[in-house]
């Protein structure tokens, strides 16, 4: 199957009905594609998650029942050949016949009269569609409610900020090799290359591009220059502040920025450790890419018992699984994917690798805390409790609004992804 939109429907059928995670989906569906067509799919695929409720509307105004059953992955080729119509520039004629062409391939021949009429209704009543989409409160924003209610209860005055920053498509952002250059100087080597792009002196180590482009089309990329990393991210090991010669562990470390991001500002002793096999293989790519060196340790971060040798740590990153609602604009799988119930799953989970993780780190030593969410049961209110249980503990402020009662700063998705950090150091 080699159908573009076919490709996209599949897809779309693994990742909402089948609960699988469009990174691991997308690579195995393009793997046969040029790379033009590569872009289309994922462009296709991250629009119809984007907009999935719009577009589920539609199909219920539009169709007298829905599709179920083996048929069910054609109601995601309507998403694909709606969402092309409504937000891709592609020419009408063309979305319409090759979303219907997609069938072919995808063995239903039959159903290309259905799937054309469909699409067509769609173009002559569009306006009154649309209208009806917007009486319609998750239609008008495209998030699950569940989370819509958690927004408005955390940021009355920015929930609608954060819900329209996850529609956006997401900046590609650069973390300079300091080792190399300096920012400055990579500036130049960028202008010099032709690539549009600006400097943001809050993230040190960043800059962000007009827009996106292949990896290897960027001065040095190859040789270690650069790494892409989004801003918020490139905090984290700012905010550890790692000298040389110090013991460091960085805590589910995959797929590995943070752990070479220590390395370029230190030479330390890292550890870099995740439960994810197959992830701590990115580390290991990334440490290689850069010339860097760290121990790569698969174990859970949960059970230290299980793999710490008795050593403690100077410092210590942990960047604890979580819900990843900061970043829903680079996996908008996520708003479909993430149930309310996880939640509270992930704050007790969380909270047992803080306290578990919490003895290997010496007296005097430095533990940072982060997330890539925006929901203060993962952040705020989670190292709140831990202050508040943790007589050792001391709570480090990253800003003036930064109290041991609502601790830590909380970046929403804008300029950089949603991100959180605390700064706890342990009593000499």
């Amino acid at each position: 199957m080699t159908n573009v939109r076919a490709l996209a429907a599949e897809t779309l059928f693994q990742v909402v009905d089948k609960g699988q995670s469009l990174s691991a989906q997308l690579p195995y569906a393009a793997q046969k594609l040029s790379p033009k067509d590569k872009a289309l799919l994922q462009q296709i695929c991250y629009g119809v998650l984007r907009y999935l409720p719009t577009l589920e509307h539609y199909c219920q105004q539009l169709l007298d029942q829905p599709l179920k059953g083996k048929r069910r992955v054609f109601q995601f080729l309507l998403y694909v050949g709606m969402y092309q119509l409504q937000y891709m520039r592609t020419p009408e004629h063309a979305a319409v016949a090759e979303t219907v062409n997609a069938l072919q391939s995808m063995r239903a021949p039959g159903l290309k009269g259905l799937v054309n009429a469909i699409l067509r209704t769609f173009q002559r009543q569009f306006s009154e569609l649309q209208e009806s989409a917007a009486r319609v409160s998750v239609c008008q924003y495209n998030h699950p409610g569940w989370f819509m209610k958690k927004l408005q209860a955390a940021y009355p005055e920015h929930w609608q900020d954060i819900l329209a920053a996850n529609q956006e498509q997401a900046p590609m952002w650069l973390r300079v090799n300091r080792a190399h250059y300096s920012v400055n100087e990579y500036s130049e080597l960028l202008d010099d290359a032709g690539i549009e792009h600006s400097l943001e002196p809050r993230f040190e180590d960043g800059i962000v591009l007009d827009k996106p482009c292949d990896v290897y089309s960027l001065p040095g990329f190859r040789e270690g220059a650069c790494s892409v990393q989004d801003a918020a991210a490139q905090l984290a090991a700012r905010y550890l502040d790692p000298q040389d010669n110090e013991r460091i562990l960085d805590a589910c470390a995959a797929p590995g920025g943070k752990t070479c991001h220590i390395l370029e500002l230190a030479k330390a002793n890292v550890d870099a450790l995740d439960a994810d096999s197959e992830r701590l293989l990115r580390v290991e790519d990334n440490l290689q890419r850069l010339e860097l060196k760290a121990n790569c340790i698969h174990a859970d971060a949960s059970t230290p018992n299980e793999w710490w040798d008795g050593q403690a740590y100077d410092r210590i990153l942990l960047d604890v699984p979580c819900s990843a609602t900061g970043v829903i604009r680079r996996h908008p799988d996520i708003k479909w994917l993430r149930r309310n119930s996880d939640i509270d799953d992930l704050a007790v989970l969380q909270k047992k690798i803080l306290e578990n993780i919490w003895p290997l780190l010496k007296p005097g030593g430095t533990l940072i805390y982060a997330t890539c969410s925006v929901l203060p049961a993962e952040n705020s209110e989670q190292v709140a409790n831990f202050l508040d249980c943790t007589t050792d503990a001391i709570h480090q402020p990253l800003h003036e609004s930064d109290t041991p009662t609502t601790p830590g700063l909380q970046l929403l998705p804008g300029l950089s992804d949603g991100f959180y950090y605390a700064k706890i150091t342990k009593q000499q």
